[in-house]
């Protein structure tokens, strides 16, 4: 087993004149960059006649990735970290906000903060209309069927635990069959242990199978009369893999079962339809979607959504209430118990109008070519052990790579890169413990891309990688 070894580094200062060809680019005026005596390419640096021939009016938008074009929209990407430009490659655990949200956020707080469905007056009115109108942003970006199929949670980990305690509590008996892979976050699976203590419900993980991805054949014959609801991943957060979702939700409704999907690693990626998906439940989170932390939200058919009882009581998700009963309110108020977080909700529809704004299409066409361009450069780190699928033709990576080099350890890699260089990525088991211990490790180190890095943030991210490896081997 890997220990990790926690260092306190030295911090190095780098002064660099920089000259700045347009606001996403920069070139530096040394074609190297130094740490202690090693040397390495900047990714930053052009050739001379490049740097003096161009005047920024001179670049014609086209020549620009998505990346470059969409970085100005985020202000926290331009700022110096340990004394090194920050490279944010950790989008998976949460994305970067662009000004459009903050902005949205901010008028809210300034012009017309105030309760939602409890007030006549002005404020109010604009309030409830803004936070209902999020609501139809989400239902319209995932295509829902309607706006009230749209449940607005804490997070997605609250959307999962709604309809475990409120769907399950009322369907699943003693030896029903919940079907589940080793590969799902730790808020897909330990909900469904809790209702399965006090339901007898039984769970049923699908291995690992070829390329480190569930195992779709054993998957398949998993099933029986016996299942009744299928909880899986559409994008996963350690593999990369994407799974084949409506086949699964297909496969499932001919024995009668349920899915539940976790999206929270595809709708922020790539377009998303629930009723092409044909998926009963689906839980997103907007943080990892350009919006606000505090608010995600369930996607339920609303002829389930009816069915169930409350998960939670309190004001706003009632319609009468009694001394010795209440009645509720219909989905999705029945929901949404107590003043719910409008302003994140209002942040998150602003998140949607921006990514709509540039298409989602075009976002995850664009990953898709940064995904690979991360796996092939990646790759060839020497004893270098990347999880999940490699990318072909026929089989389709998101834009993370979860990995371990030899026997460095992931947080070792991780604290080197950011003190030293600037390079935010993650380590540890990524809310993923099962799936780590099916890969034969502990933890892994995490890079994870989004619609506004570039290849230059990879080609920078591989050579800060390089040398931490060299730092770490010269111990040896």
């Amino acid at each position: 087993m890997m220990e990790g070894m926690v260092l306190k580094l030295p911090y190095f200062h780098f002064q660099f004149q920089f000259q700045f060809i347009n606001p996403n680019r920069c070139i530096s005026s040394s074609p190297f960059l130094r740490f202690r005596n090693r040397r390495f390419s900047s990714p930053f640096s052009v050739s001379a006649s490049a740097s003096t021939a161009k005047e920024p009016d001179d670049f014609h938008i086209n020549s620009l990735s998505l990346g470059h074009t969409t970085r100005p929209d985020f202000p926290i990407l331009h700022q110096d970290v340990n004394g090194s430009k920050l490279v944010y490659l950790d989008n998976a655990a949460t994305s970067q906000k662009p000004i459009a949200v903050l902005k949205a956020l901010q008028n809210y707080y300034e012009a017309y903060n105030s309760n939602v469905h409890r007030g006549i007056h002005s404020l109010s009115a604009k309030a409830t209309d803004e936070y209902e109108r999020a609501r139809k942003k989400v239902a319209s970006f995932i295509n829902a069927g309607e706006a009230k199929e749209i449940v607005f949670t804490r997070n997605a980990t609250e959307a999962i635990n709604l309809v475990a305690y409120s769907w399950g509590l009322a369907n699943l008996k003693s030896e029903d069959e919940i079907i589940l892979t080793v590969a799902e976050h730790h808020s897909a699976i330990v909900p469904w242990q809790l209702v399965a203590e006090r339901t007898g419900a039984v769970l049923k993980f699908v291995n690992l199978g070829e390329n480190d991805v569930p195992n779709l054949k054993e998957l398949k014959e998993m099933f029986s009369t016996k299942t009744k609801l299928v909880v899986t991943h559409h994008v996963s957060n350690v593999l990369a893999s994407v799974h084949p979702i409506e086949e699964i939700v297909g496969l499932a409704h001919r024995f009668g079962a349920k899915v539940l999907v976790d999206a929270c690693q595809s709708v922020p990626h790539m377009v998303v339809d629930v009723q092409a998906i044909g998926a009963d439940f689906l839980v997103a989170s907007s943080h990892k979607m350009c919006g606000p932390t505090g608010i995600g939200f369930l996607y339920g058919k609303i002829d389930l959504l009816s069915a169930m009882p409350p998960f939670l009581g309190g004001g706003e998700m009632i319609s009468d209430v009694f001394l010795d009963h209440s009645t509720f309110a219909q989905p999705p108020s029945r929901f949404e118990a107590g003043t719910p977080a409008i302003g994140e909700a209002i942040g998150l529809g602003a998140a949607i109008d921006y990514l709509s704004g540039i298409g989602m299409q075009k976002i995850h066409s664009y990953e898709e070519e940064l995904a690979n361009y991360l796996y092939e450069n990646l790759r060839v780190v020497p004893n270098i052990r990347i999880y999940g699928p490699a990318p072909t033709a026929h089989v389709q990576r998101a834009a993370l790579c979860s990995f371990n080099i030899g026997d460095i350890h992931p947080t070792d890699i991780a604290t080197f890169l950011d003190q030293q260089h600037g390079v935010a990525i993650r380590s540890g088991h990524h809310c993923a413990q099962p799936l780590h211990r099916a890969l034969g490790v502990s933890s892994s180190a995490r890079v994870s891309l989004y619609l506004y890095n570039t290849k230059e943030d990879v080609d920078y991210f591989i050579q800060a990688l390089n040398d931490t490896v060299s730092f770490f081997n010269s111990f040896k």
